[in-house]
């Protein structure tokens, strides 16, 4: 009955950790939606507003804000570490190396992330993890290139480090949320503050300042309070509490449910490929996330005893 429990619980977390995939699928879209914001506004303004919808929420519910606040400080190491580290590195990696070349090495991020779940406590790697993994990232290939050729050219060098050091960065923040499994999900609302602030330095250095059109600013407060908001708190969910492995094989449906948005939206063309890519893909998560769904495989992950740092 215990183990029946523990199962069902983990799939409860790891359905909300899902939930995120799901919001980021819609970032690119909304992305669009922005005109010519530069990337570091965007991303000052978008955590903004996620920090001012969390604050909302602690205020509404008099909640106790120091209590989600007065955390050691590894754990905002590595909260802002994540946030901040991550998009810093993304935007660098865009502007430094070619897109397709830069997204197919950033989303080896799930890989990794399947790859250092192996290193907590009472995690066991399986062939169908990796092989799930492995399966949505062929996916991910065939749906950056269309198909087509990969170069990588030794100019784009410091580019290439930079989405090589988002991967490490992402996967890196999620495994070690686990480790952190005391601290309070809220706690992610002032990560969004501090990346937020953060932001600000780096528009002003690298960017000139656009004033966002009344569509514009609609955009961001829709990214800020959801692929840019409450994603980053379904993510800490399924990360502290969930099968981290299966949401390694599913975060590879972000780019393809993005795809298909923008298919929906006008702004793409359904392919040969990308319809090559989505049964690599779904195979993919499928297998990676067998835990889940093989009748009496035993091999449901149970979150270490939480840490507080």
């Amino acid at each position: 009955m215990a183990l029946a429990s523990s199962a069902a619980a983990t799939s409860r977390t790891t359905a909300v950790g899902a939930g995120a995939i799901l919001l980021w699928a819609s970032l690119a879209l909304l992305t669009t939606w922005t005109g010519t914001l530069p990337p570091f506004q965007t991303m000052a303004l978008c955590f903004a507003v996620a920090f001012v919808l969390s604050l909302g929420k602690w205020l509404a519910r008099r909640e106790d804000i120091a209590s989600h606040l007065r955390q050691p400080a590894s754990v905002w190491l590595t909260g802002v570490g994540g946030l901040f580290g991550y998009h810093f590195l993304y935007f660098v990696a865009l502007k430094t190396a070619p897109a397709v070349e830069a997204n197919l090495i950033n989303y080896l991020w799930p890989l990794l992330l399947v790859l250092f779940s192996a290193l907590l406590p009472g995690e066991r790697l399986r062939w169908w993890h990796l092989a799930g993994t492995a399966l949505g990232l062929c996916g991910t290939l065939v749906l950056v290139t269309g198909g087509g050729s990969v170069s990588f050219r030794p100019e784009y060098t410091v580019g290439y480090a930079s989405a090589f050091g988002c991967a490490i960065c992402w996967a890196a923040y999620s495994v070690l949320s686990r480790r952190f499994g005391s601290v309070p999900t809220d706690a992610v609302g002032g990560f969004c503050g501090v990346t937020a602030v953060l932001a600000v330095p780096c528009h002003l250095a690298f960017e000139r300042t656009v004033s966002p059109s009344p569509g514009e600013w609609l955009a961001l407060l829709v990214m800020g309070a959801g692929p840019m908001g409450i994603a980053f708190f379904f993510w800490d969910v399924g990360m502290k509490r969930g099968n981290i492995k299966a949401l390694g094989g599913l975060s590879y449906a972000t780019p393809l449910l993005s795809t298909l948005l923008l298919i929906l939206a006008g702004r793409a063309r359904l392919n040969v490929g990308i319809a090559l890519a989505c049964l690599f893909i779904v195979g993919g998560a499928v297998l990676a996330s067998r835990d889940l769904w093989a009748r009496g495989s035993g091999s449901v992950s149970t979150p270490p005893p939480p840490r507080d740092g």
